[in-house]
């Protein structure tokens, strides 16, 4: 009888292991993927429906209100988009944070 419970013990433990091994590589490649992630860029024109849309939002890099159809932009690009009158957005100001105002 104590030799079955010491199988069953060793099974369990050996379980236990995996899933410890599991998490510790979950848990490495999720740090891995945080340090090899692409730095979030500056500034982001959202763009309309289709393929190549027309820009229709300027925002912040950081802006919880940008749509799903986003480009990274660079300072000057976003900067230019808003002086030919694509909209900035209300949330971020990107217009007060690059010095265009209307």
């Amino acid at each position: 009888m104590l030799r079955f419970l010491r199988r069953v013990q060793a099974r369990d433990l050996a379980r236990t292991d995996r899933w410890i091994a599991d998490e510790e590589r979950r848990e490495a490649e999720r740090t891995r993927g945080e340090q090899v992630r692409p730095p979030a860029p500056e500034w982001i024109v959202e763009r309309g429906i289709g393929q190549g849309g027309p820009p229709i939002e300027v925002h912040r890099g950081d802006c919880y209100a940008a749509g799903k159809r986003r480009s990274p932009v660079t300072r000057d690009e976003a900067r230019w988009e808003l002086a030919r009158g694509t909209r900035a957005c209300t949330h971020c100001r990107p217009d007060s944070a690059l010095g265009v105002l209307e």
